[in-house]
């Protein structure tokens, strides 16, 4: 009986070392590098994400906090936020501090 445990062991040992060299070659192929960097570059997109939305929300947290701390010592009414149909925005739909017009490129000449 103890051999064959033992046997069983053995076997198992076996199967899950043969699994792990095979999917170890498997990574060092060109295709598993890449797919390794593949997956490091998705996640660090995700990641950079994540920090974009969670600076906004604070800085939109920050803004509303400043927003009230004006209200409450100036006494006066806030300002209310530009949006889409503010007069801060052009007729294009970009920001007040959006170019009024494309400048037009200079060719440089070349200095000898």
């Amino acid at each position: 009986m103890k051999r064959l445990f033992w046997l069983g062991v053995g076997v198992a040992a076996g199967v899950s070392l043969a699994r792990k060299a095979s999917e170890t070659a498997r990574q060092a192929t060109p295709a598993g590098l890449a797919s390794n960097l593949g997956d490091a570059v998705r996640e660090l997109a995700g990641a950079i994400g994540a920090f974009g939305a969670d600076v906004r929300a604070g800085m939109s947290e920050r803004e509303q906090e400043l927003n009230d701390i004006v209200e409450r010592r100036s006494g006066l009414p806030r300002p209310a936020l530009p949006g889409p149909s503010s007069p801060a925005r052009d007729d294009r739909g970009h920001g007040r501090h959006a170019a009024t017009a494309p400048r037009a490129r200079r060719a440089r000449r070349a200095e000898l």
